[in-house]
Parts: structure tokens; C-alpha cells; sequence
């Protein structure tokens, strides 16, 4: 196994033959780390790009601008629309790759429009192990993966992101309000932002793990595993239940398990 700085060497290396490139930037550690490389390596002809749309938190986005400018990255916000494909808004399991082709495809014309021949992503050797039908738009449309290619684990990534000082280096893992929903659940603007609204709640009570998984009336809590019993508190769990109310949820339940990445894989649509 190559040891990190080896890896760290290599990655700043490919980097460096680039000329110029844009990085797809959510704002979660992977693409912070690749992007904080990409600018060490190429200046400002490495471009930061974020995607807007109602998938994304409103506070991700903010998170987004303020990294790529503590990073001192040139950054480019652009609008997508997957939501107005019928394919992706009906939640089909492989509903990722529909907004990765709208997302990647707004990418690859920014970048040519700079003049970059490449534009980059955050994927990573540990995330061949989900389900990810999204590779295959970056496949069709020429999207590289540097830390796949060069073997980075999530954890070699938090290490390096941790020695470059990045302030998301032990940031909770991301992924798209989309994904809160089972497939075969539409997915509409409304919906999305009521759990949005609800993870937002959560966080509010100091919970920095969690996913409002969407099941029609009812809500289903996630939070990390160590935390299911603090959410169950009586007093807390009625507040909680009470804000989800609110926000149009009639039922809630925690998850007794916590939290698991791709849970929803797992689970009968």
C-alpha cells in the first residue's frame, strides 16, 4: 500500500501537468482537499464550480463560498436544473446519474469556456463500495477522479486535509437532500425543503450527523449511532417532533441503528 505522502507527492504531480481545471465543489472534504491541491498546484487556473440547486442546502452553499475563499480559489456558481428531468424527479434508482449528467455537463462547458480541458470530481477509492450510477455520466463525459486514480481512502483524505489545516478535515461525510428519499418517492422542490428545514432543526441541537429520511406523513431521524440515545431523551425528542410538525411531518421516528452511509441502498423502495 502506497504510504500518504507518497500519495500526497503524486497527487500535487498530476496536478501540476493539468494547465488549468475546474473542480467540482460541494464543500465536503473530499473536493475541499482536491480543491486546496488543485490551487496549490495550479493557482488561479484551477476554478472552483458549485452546483445550485434545491437538492442543495442552502447552507452547503454557504459553507461552499466561504471555503473557496478561505482556500483562495477562484469559484463559479452555476444553476442546475435536474429537477425539471421527469427521469430524475421520479427518483429511479439510478437516479444519480441523471444529475450528474446535468451537473458534470454545466461543468464541462464552464470549463470550456475557461479553457480547461479538465475538469475534476472528489470521488475516492473508498467510494467504489456504494452505489454510485453517477460514475457513469463522469465516464461518458470525460470527468477525472485524481484521488481514485492515485488510491486515497476517506481516511488518507481527512489526514491530508488535516495537515493542509482545512477546517472540513473531519467534516461529516455529505451527500444531496435527493438521497433522503426512498427511490420511487418523487422528488419535488416542497419536499426537499422540508427536510432541509427539518436537518436544520437537528443541527440546531448540536447534532452534526444526520439525515431526515422522507416517508410520505412520516419522518425517519438518523443521527450517529453514539447519539441515537440523546435524541430519544423525552423533553429533546418532543421538541424535535414538535419543529418536524410544524414543518408538515406527521409522524417521527428515530432509527434505533443511527446512522449508515447509503442506507436508503438497503432498504425496499
Amino acid at each position: 500500500m502506497m504510504p500518504l505522502d507518497r500519495k500526497v507527492e503524486r497527487l500535487r504531480a498530476v496536478l501540476a501537468g493539468l494547465e488549468r481545471a475546474v473542480v467540482c465543489f460541494s464543500g465536503g472534504v473530499d473536493s475541499t482537499y482536491l480543491l486546496a491541491e488543485a490551487v496549490g498546484a495550479l493557482g488561479d487556473r484551477a476554478t472552483a464550480l458549485t452546483a445550485v440547486s434545491p437538492s442543495l442546502a442552502p447552507e452547503e452553499g454557504a459553507d461552499a463560498r466561504r471555503l473557496a475563499r478561505e482556500i483562495g480559489a477562484q469559484h463559479v456558481l452555476v444553476e442546475t436544473y435536474e429537477l425539471d428531468d421527469p427521469r430524475y424527479a421520479a427518483n429511479p434508482a439510478n437516479r444519480c446519474y441523471f444529475c450528474k449528467q446535468e451537473v458534470y455537463g454545466r461543468a464541462v462547458a464552464e470549463a470550456r469556456g475557461l479553457g480547461a480541458a479538465h475538469v475534476l470530481d472528489g470521488f475516492n477509492a473508498d467510494d467504489r463500495a456504494d452505489w454510485r450510477p453517477g460514475r457513469q455520466a463522469a465516464r461518458e463525459l470525460g470527468v477525472r477522479s485524481p484521488l481514485d486514480e492515485l488510491g486515497f481512502t476517506k481516511a488518507d483524505i481527512r489526514a491530508a486535509a488535516r495537515q493542509l489545516d482545512l477546517p472540513v478535515w473531519d467534516k461529516p461525510a455529505l451527500a444531496c437532500l435527493s438521497s433522503r428519499f426512498p427511490y420511487g418517492t418523487a422528488v419535488t422542490p416542497e419536499r426537499l425543503t422540508r427536510v432541509a428545514t427539518c436537518e436544520r432543526v437537528l443541527r440546531g441541537h448540536g447534532f452534526r450527523v444526520c439525515r431526515v429520511r422522507y416517508f410520505g406523513p412520516r419522518a425517519r431521524i438518523e443521527v450517529a449511532p453514539e447519539e441515537v440515545a440523546r435524541l430519544r431523551e423525552p423533553a429533546l425528542l418532543a421538541a424535535v417532533t414538535a419543529r418536524f410538525r410544524e414543518a408538515g411531518f406527521a409522524d417521527v421516528e428515530v432509527d434505533p441503528d443511527g446512522y449508515r452511509q447509503g442506507a436508503l441502498n438497503v432498504l425496499p423502495a
